[in-house]
């Protein structure tokens, strides 16, 4: 099996309008629709998805370290909405015009902060993390747990998730959550190498990146998914195991963003985002020229 893993074509940084500095990755023609990618949990731009599909399919797959993370510039105390702006900023300065957003994972409410606020034209989120508080009765016992030290103490979590930060704890993580069909992918050995290297980029400024991201998408969102206007496609394997994904696989998420369309895999797992890469990038190559 395929899952277009191969390493960036291009790698680069961009300084922002306050002077900080955002990495980027990128796949596919130069000259291609930029599509961007907000990568999981403590994973810095360099995996990719969908690399042996983005030339056929003129894709310009562009990955960026959110702040704190691989070689972006820390951002404390910053928001859903602040990485937004970001976006919005980067995609200025780079001269990105329609920027479809596709969030994997705990990128999910990044990619959807980004269709909140305006920034994107069409939105995937696969496999993302929903609003957990909204499901804090329906949680496995430890998940609702740290959502709810999340409500009552943000910065004390955050001080928590920072000396969780470790590449072989969240492997270990990734790994002990997973059903079968989404070990079968993560434990292929070029799998597992990209994304130890990626995990590895993560947490090279030290653990604080993390656990922000942590915080922020277990927490209340600033926005309301009611709210948002753009295109948004919600991809999920039903062999996703994964507690801190949407416990619903999308279902209470779809029915709360207006013209949501959900894709309920029944062979696919959490893995989904490369296992079926192709799907996903035409689906919402589609939605954005709608859009």
């Amino acid at each position: 099996m395929r899952i277009g893993i191969d390493e960036p074509a291009r790698l680069g940084r961009t300084e922002l309008g306050g002077g900080r500095v955002l990495g980027w990755a990128e796949w596919g023609p130069a000259d291609g629709t930029a599509v961007l990618l907000c990568p999981g949990a403590a994973q810095s731009r360099t995996l990719g998805f969908g690399a042996d599909v983005v030339d056929a399919l003129g894709v310009r797959l562009i990955s960026v370290d959110r702040p704190g993370l691989g070689v972006s510039d820390p951002a404390p105390g910053r928001t859903l909405l602040d990485f937004a702006d970001d976006v919005q900023d980067f995609a200025e300065r780079r001269e990105l015009p329609a920027l479809p957003v596709v969030g994997y994972s705990t990128g999910g409410p990044f990619a959807l902060a980004c269709a909140a606020r305006g920034v994107a034209v069409a939105a995937a989120v696969v496999a993302g993390g929903d609003e957990l508080p909204r499901f804090i009765g329906e949680l496995e016992a430890r998940v609702a747990e740290t959502v709810g030290s999340v409500l009552a103490d943000p910065r004390r979590s955050e001080e928590s998730f920072a000396g969780f930060g470790d590449v072989d704890a969240m492997w270990d993580m990734i790994i002990a959550d997973s059903s079968e069909v989404d070990r079968a992918v993560y434990c292929r050995p070029d799998f597992e190498a990209a994304l130890r290297r990626a995990m590895s980029g993560g947490f090279a400024q030290g653990p604080a990146g993390y656990a922000r991201d942590t915080v922020l998408v277990l927490g209340h969102w600033p926005f309301a998914v009611e709210d948002i206007t753009v295109p948004v496609h919600l991809w999920y394997g039903e062999h996703d195991t994964s507690p801190v994904h949407s416990p619903d696989l999308g279902a209470s998420l779809a029915g709360r963003i207006p013209g949501a369309t959900r894709h309920l895999l029944p062979d696919a797992g959490g893995s989904v985002l490369w296992t079926h890469a192709e799907a996903i990038l035409r689906e919402l190559l589609e939605a954005a020229s709608r859009g």
